[in-house]
């Protein structure tokens, strides 16, 4: 059994594509979503409407809840709340109610189970859509805030967009890395596959190449706020 994780489109429509391809290419059996599907960037509906078209479980990351009931004090710096707010309502824009309805009634975690192995999914923690868990944290520090479903052999989340594969006390924790806005130096989007069999488990990030040019091409036709800022993470995927 394939199954793949994909998070963090942020509306790059363009990253999706190339991603699905590869999907369809490795022959993946499945397919989840971890989130954060249209704001930040330059094709909100059209990437909605890519992930709705695989017919599949899908959960909603913070960038979901933002474009929903818009980004609120103390969720992202101050001197970025009104930018952040601009971008949200330029997203919201893009969008019909049936669309906003989607993000809002998405669930907020996966609990699946393939033959021994039991998976849990979320978008950045369990208990949180925007509690930052990074690659580097103590052992401690992971085990308190994404391993409390004990029953689970691997956690799946995504928000930070830095991909890794980690294992602690004989379970395993993954991020997924992002689709759309990779934040890792590389210019590649990234996810998660599970192979899955009755006696062994395979976990590999994946790599893809897209045509950066070509969605920073569709921020530059657009009347998006902040965008030049949004170009530079896509041409350095850095923040």
């Amino acid at each position: 059994m394939k199954l793949a994780f994909i998070s963090d489109i942020h509306g790059n429509a363009i990253a999706l594509e190339s991603v699905l391809k590869d999907l369809k290419k490795r022959n993946v059996d499945q397919i989840f979503v971890l989130g954060d599907i249209c704001y930040r960037g330059p094709e909100p509906k059209r990437a909605l409407e890519l992930v709705q078209s695989l017919n599949t479980e899908v959960i909603k990351g913070n960038a979901d809840e933002w474009v929903v009931r818009g980004v609120e004090e103390g969720e992202v710096p101050n001197q970025a709340l009104e930018m952040m707010n601009k971008e949200r309502d330029w997203t919201l824009s893009q969008l019909n109610e049936e669309n906003i309805n989607y993000l809002q009634n998405l669930p907020q975690e996966l609990n699946l189970e393939y033959g021994r192995i039991k998976i849990h999914a979320f978008h950045a923690t369990p208990a949180s859509l925007f509690d930052v868990v990074l690659p580097f944290e103590e052992d401690t520090v992971i085990e308190d805030k994404l391993m409390v479903n004990s029953d689970a052999d691997i956690y799946v989340y995504g928000h930070i967009h830095k991909p890794y594969i980690r294992y602690i006390n004989g379970k395993c924790v993954i991020n997924t890395g992002s689709i759309g806005l990779p934040f890792d130096g590389l210019t590649q989007s990234s996810y998660l596959l599970l192979n899955i069999d009755e006696e062994t488990v395979q976990s590999s990030i994946i790599r893809v190449f897209y045509d950066v040019g070509s969605a920073i091409a569709k921020f530059n036709q657009l009347d998006y706020p902040n965008k030049e800022t949004m170009v530079s993470i896509l041409e350095n995927a850095k923040i």
